[in-house]
């Protein structure tokens, strides 16, 4: 246990079981007076990694002080020179994207790139079901047979060495745009752009951050380069690739990638666009989605994005790029009402999934990664529970749908916690011989494996990763960026801290400790969400939410044994627009008591 003197208010072991600390340095404005608003958003800068030289370029971060010469990573500019001889020439064209969002979103971007130059592409999208993650040998061959003399893979396609070698020996060219984990050797293709290809420079590498969407983002840019080098836009007007940056920002976060650096730029501009709607498919989603407003950074985790990852997972796996390519008004608002009919049917899947996998949780608390399997799940939602395992547990989690494939092979996806890098981990498992198939990045992985492989692999993760897992996990902090007392939550400070943002992987969204407070009611709403109201010493109330934190111990604390005591409580500030008049509430992640 750390010292208290050490920790924030003297906690050392709050109700889910962290000491608390500061991030960056003390910013106790709780017993200050008001008006610092301008430097919480320079410690919020610093906190997160920002040098002080540098603070103004990400203050408001934009394309212009981030975007790097898409010609330092390596294939670029033959990835650019062969999809410009396409588009002067009038080849057939496929794009061959994932089933996830971001797959969706950059078959998405290189088919309307492609439009704006006058060219008309096709797209697949596999099942994920039938087909699995990756390109297929077979399916590349029979998009060649139909006439596409060069296919582009976005999201997948790196490690995909025989299915590109059927590829080549059918004649076609494919370019490979992805982000994930490479092996030395790389498969044969015409280009292959990846950031995280291991002979890549370090200016290129230090991009290994992107979403696929990003890359391809930077394929275009490079190859509007191309075509107007070659005089392509003599006669024509350029595409506006800023009007792509919706689509850009979208498979970013949903993809949670970290919204550092050019990431970050990325998003900032990507939700500008997306606030104009200009884009039929992503305003029908907006709308299905039920937002007023224009869509946040978690809107598009948490509303946008788990709609187009409904068709891929329970649905029909071309819904997603169908609806944000789309120029029909009609068949946008048909295509986003489906997906979310699709996104309401994978809840009820993922619920009882996610109940039997839990019941696993118990016989492992000593591995270092959990792994759950079980017959009859649905392949669609595994990674969200094994993300859900995760958060729960606080370890690596896969959850592994057994009997998948014709062969009785199971399915599985993983998420990992930061400083373990999973993807790694699955790919030299497979070369070890203990998976059929495998591959990923850091935070998340997909796997093949053999039934009787799987206590095999437990054991082999438990050996490679239990170092990093207790080092990961060890001294477990709960950080905190401000502190404030009960009436300085308000909407003007939530301006503030989101003035910061936008907030996600790698750039952590603010985590206030408001206090103390007394609660003054408790309630369950919803399936698993907890309710409060609270009360400062001064009378002034407002509301916080604990969501899916009802039965947990945190939450049956706050429930049951918090009446009449002081707590300090911690999490995320918002603004609560349902009354009339906005409010300032607090989503949630930990609390202490005061006594």
């Amino acid at each position: 246990m750390e010292s208290r003197s050490a920790c924030v208010f003297g906690i050392d072991r709050s109700l889910t079981g962290k000491a608390w600390r500061w991030r960056g340095g003390n910013m106790d404005l709780s017993e200050r007076s008001s008006g610092l608003e301008d430097d919480i958003v320079t410690q919020l800068l610093l906190s997160r990694g920002v040098p002080r030289e540098d603070l103004e370029r990400h203050r408001n971060p934009s394309l212009r002080a981030f975007l790097p010469d898409p010609s330092a990573f390596r294939d670029m500019d033959a990835a650019a020179e062969r999809m410009a001889q396409a588009v002067m020439t009038n080849e057939t064209v496929t794009i061959y994207g994932d089933y996830d969002v971001d797959g969706a979103t950059s078959a998405a971007l290189l088919v309307l790139l492609l439009r704006a130059l006058g060219h008309q592409a096709r797209y697949y999208i596999p099942d994920r079901l039938l087909e699995g993650y990756g390109p297929s040998g077979e399916a590349l061959v029979k998009i060649a047979g139909e006439g596409s003399s060069l296919i582009v893979t976005v999201d997948c396609g790196a490690m995909a060495h025989e299915a590109l070698d059927m590829a080549h020996e059918a004649g076609v060219d494919v370019i490979v745009v992805d982000h994930h984990k490479c092996s030395p050797v790389l498969p044969r293709a015409a280009a292959l752009v990846n950031p995280n290809r291991l002979d890549e420079d370090d200016l290129a590498a230090a991009h290994g951050h992107l979403a696929a969407v990003g890359v391809a983002f930077l394929l275009a840019i490079a190859t509007v380069r191309t075509l107007r080098r070659r005089g392509y836009f003599e006669s024509r007007r350029e595409p506006d690739l800023f009007a792509l940056l919706d689509l850009v920002a979208l498979g970013t976060v949903a993809d949670v990638a970290a919204l550092h650096g050019l990431n970050r730029a990325l998003v900032a501009q990507g939700l500008k666009v997306m606030a104009k709607r200009d884009n039929i498919g992503m305003s029908a989603l907006i709308d299905a989605s039920r937002l007023g407003r224009a869509p946040t950074c978690s809107d598009l985790g948490f509303a946008l994005g788990p709609r187009i990852n409904a068709g891929g997972r329970v649905g029909e796996s071309t819904l997603g790029v169908r609806l944000l390519t789309t120029t029909d008004a009609d068949e946008a608002k048909d295509i986003a009402a489906q997906l979310s009919r699709l996104n309401d049917e994978r809840r009820s899947i993922e619920q009882v999934v996610q109940e039997i996998a839990e019941a696993q949780i118990d016989r492992q608390h000593n591995r270092a990664v959990i792994v759950c399997a079980g017959d009859g799940w649905h392949p669609g939602v595994i990674g969200i529970v094994a993300g859900r395992i995760k958060e729960k547990t606080g370890k690596p989690a896969l959850v592994i749908a057994l009997g998948a494939d014709e062969a009785g092979n199971g399915k599985g996806s993983g998420r990992s916690i930061p400083g373990v890098d999973l993807g790694a981990a699955i790919i030299a498992a497979r070369e070890a011989g203990l998976l059929v198939a495998g591959g990923g990045h850091a935070m998340a992985c997909g796997l093949t494996i053999a039934p009787d492989q799987l206590e095999a692999l437990s054991q082999w993760l438990d050996e490679r990763l239990a170092t990093d897992v207790s080092n990961a996990s060890a001294n477990r902090h709960m950080l905190l960026d401000l502190a404030v007392n009960p009436g300085g939550l308000v909407p003007s400070l939530v301006e503030t801290l989101e003035s910061a943002g936008p907030y996600g992987m790698g750039w952590p969204g603010p985590r206030v400790a408001v206090g103390p407070v007394r609660i003054v009611k408790a309630d369950v709403v919803g399936a698993d969400h907890l309710r409060l109201i609270v009360s400062g010493p001064d009378g002034s109330r407002f509301k916080a939410m604990a969501f899916r934190s009802a039965e947990t111990e945190m939450g049956q604390a706050l429930l049951h044994a918090a009446q009449g005591r002081k707590l300090w409580l911690a999490g995320r500030a918002k603004i609560d627009d349902w009354g009339s008049r906005p409010a300032a509430e607090l989503h949630l992640d930990d609390a202490a008591f005061c006594d």
